[in-house]
């Protein structure tokens, strides 16, 4: 890809004639629009009927866009299956856990690991691949479409025969499947590999380590799929390959990347929960360590579908989401969509442009946004993201284990997009990242929410400790083995051993009166929770149970591990005071590790620091909340943009506005 920054949008150029399509590229040019994605859904325009494949129509497509200056994102067109594929078959198509078989129609109908949906799915891929692959104006492959956004598990025939084989290979032997799940407990014992059912209707709960490994099997299986179609559009093109995906969906994002090119995902975040937008810009950041991630979809004004609605966003903040993406890292910035659909199901949904042709209540936004990426683009192109000296672990086979164990209807991904906004919310320039990442240069280390610690993980964290870092560990982390059992050997296995503590009791503090208290704070406890006690010579308490069902014991604690220490955090503060707790609880070991990559920054305010090849330290400043905001400048510095100086103290940013801060003295 080109060396500059992306401004797109989503084209259908299959719903429209020619004469539109025209009109569509002379405004998206006057919009400032330069890359455009294409063919998604096109799958019965490429085949109307099985083995008629002609892909000359997007061919032309491409090259008009690209006469006029805007590159393209082609996409393969596996999420709709066409009618041919589907009708007649109900073994090809998905079926849920409860036992329902889908229809054709909408997306995502058919199951992926069905093998004649891989069959035809890697033939039209390869034709696309072969018809368009060598054209200048395609920059970028996406494959599919969001996988596993609408479904999750199959429960097919097809995906019950080699969810025995994916067994088989993990255990061997079936008595190491019964020893490492339990299946004694209510009789569950198997003789064979081919006995083991799928999670699917039963009278009452699953056994967990069924239903884990069963997710975690599916995640396995559609990251293969994305293996097997890169792999065939890589025999005729060389341009990178990604597809858009989110936490929110039921996929291993860290295993789906692995063998792309660069990441890409997308969002619909309104404005009061940027900070979950910010969380994704920092993880998907660090999915591919060195490579510009993109924002493929978000929306001009509103998400909506036939049955629902979200609110517009308020003038500007889509000016605000794009350049934070950007500082943050991002090469492109693209919406869903370009021209609203007239027909389908997501009719309502905001658009640049309306089915007639006119500007929407979005097209502003859109042009406040490419006016900033123009201003902005050079400092931009050089400069990147500095590392962070924060970091955040996120798993998505943790959710996994949430979705499994809810407790309380725990959502996993809002309890770790709350406990990132804490961190956000106090200025301080924060990684996330996921499980299987790197962990140098990094002074301290945040794992909530982590229920299996992978004996990896706690191996680099360990490391990380010894070499001088400040690990903190939960809330919510390291009671669950592997197979998703309760530890037998300590209440969290290894990991409490290394931490000097031994826990004496797991149990829900919800509703029994638990008041924990820590650096002056005193704050109800929540959650489902760890209660320690030091063990002679270990960690020492740092907060202490004052009331409820164990008042003495511990649930914060911190033990000198090498050169740096090991915090656990067993129970998770709730309330007002839970906050003021977790935040001072943040700050004192911000303080401790030396860290330095932060700022007084307002809340709702993004700070993000960025790095020339000669050192030099620029500060992107952009308000996200619609109130403005400020921040304190360390040093003297020049205005980016105006090139006016800017002394040392508090500067501020208007409501949804930015500044570009070069700092004239090194500050990290």
């Amino acid at each position: 890809m080109n060396k500059k920054l992306y401004h797109g949008a989503c084209l259908y150029p299959e719903l429209w004639s020619r004469d539109v399509l025209l009109q569509d590229i002379g405004m998206m040019k006057q919009t400032g629009i330069n890359v455009a994605r294409i063919g998604e859904f096109a799958w019965s325009v490429f085949e109307p009927e099985e083995g008629r494949i002609d892909i000359s129509s997007f061919v032309e497509v491409i090259e008009l866009l690209y006469e006029h200056g805007i590159d393209t994102v082609m996409c393969t067109p596996t999420p709709t299956p066409p009618i041919w594929l589907s009708h007649g078959h109900p073994e090809r198509m998905y079926v849920d856990e409860r036992g329902t078989v889908m229809g054709h129609g909408a997306r995502q109908h058919v199951c992926t690991n069905h093998p004649y949906f891989r069959e035809r799915a890697a033939i039209i891929t390869e034709h696309i691949a072969q018809a368009v692959g060598s054209l200048p104006g395609v920059i970028a492959w996406q494959l599919d479409n969001e996988f596993k956004a609408h479904v999750a598990e199959c429960m097919c025939h097809t995906c019950k025969g080699m969810w025995h084989d994916w067994l088989e290979q993990r255990y061997c032997t079936i008595s190491r499947l019964n020893e490492a799940w339990g299946t004694n407990v209510w009789s569950q014992a198997y003789q064979r590999f081919d006995q083991v059912p799928q999670p699917g209707p039963a009278p009452f709960l699953h056994n967990s380590s069924l239903r884990t490994m069963y997710q975690r099997f599916s995640m396995e299986k559609i990251a293969e799929f994305a293996d097997e179609q890169a792999a065939i559009i890589r025999r005729y093109s060389a341009a990178p390959i990604t597809h858009n995906s989110s936490i929110a969906f039921h996929v291993d994002n860290e295993r789906l990347f692995k063998n792309l090119d660069f990441a890409s995902f997308d969002t619909y975040a309104s404005r009061e929960n940027a900070h979950a937008y910010l969380f994704n810009c920092d993880l998907w950041r660090n999915f591919k360590p060195g490579k510009d991630f993109w924002i493929m979809e978000t929306s001009p004004s509103h998400a909506a579908s036939l049955e629902s609605y979200a609110a517009p966003h308020p003038n500007g903040y889509v000016k605000a989401e794009a350049l934070a993406a950007y500082a943050l890292g991002a090469q492109a910035f693209c919406y869903w969509l370009w021209r609203q659909q007239r027909a389908g199901s997501e009719q309502p949904h905001g658009s640049v442009v309306s089915a007639w042709g006119q500007p929407t209540i979005g097209h502003r936004q859109v042009l406040e946004a490419e006016a900033a990426r123009q201003e902005l683009e050079a400092v931009l192109l050089e400069t990147k993201p500095m590392q962070a000296e924060v970091a955040m672990t996120y798993s998505d086979e943790a959710k996994a284990y949430f979705k499994t164990e809810p407790h309380r209807k725990l959502d996993h991904r809002g309890l770790v997009s709350d406990f990132y906004g804490r961190i956000l919310s106090l200025g301080i320039h924060r990684d996330v990242l996921p499980e299987g990442a790197d962990l140098g240069g990094y002074k301290l280390l945040f794992t909530p929410f982590l229920p299996y610690v992978p004996e990896d993980y706690l191996q680099r964290a360990l490391e990380f400790a010894a070499g001088g870092g400040i690990w903190i560990a939960g809330p919510l982390t390291g009671g669950r083995t592997e197979e998703h059992t309760i530890p037998t050997d300590a209440g969290l296995g290894e990991l409490e051993q290394r931490a000097g503590v031994k826990t004496v009791y797991t149990y829900p503090m919800d509703g029994t009166g638990s008041v924990g208290r820590a650096f002056g704070v005193s704050a109800p406890l929540s959650h489902w929770s760890a209660v320690f006690q030091p063990m002679e010579g270990g960690a020492s308490v740092v907060g202490e149970i004052r009331e409820g069902l164990t008042p003495g014991l511990a649930f914060l604690t911190e033990h000198r591990y090498g050169q740096g220490k090991i915090v656990m955090l067993g129970s998770m503060p709730g309330g007002e005071e839970g906050d003021a707790m977790l935040c001072k609880l943040i700050r004192h070991y911000t303080d401790e590790a030396g860290v330095t990559v932060k700022s007084d920054v307002t809340p709702g305010t993004l700070v993000a620091p960025r790095q020339g090849a000669n050192g030099q330290l620029v500060w992107i400043i952009v308000n996200m909340d619609g109130r403005g905001g400020s921040v304190t400048l360390p040093c003297q510095g020049t205005d980016a943009l105006t090139g006016d100086e800017v002394p040392p103290g508090q500067v501020a940013v208007e409501p949804f506005g930015y500044k570009a801060i070069r700092l004239n003295l090194p500050l990290f």
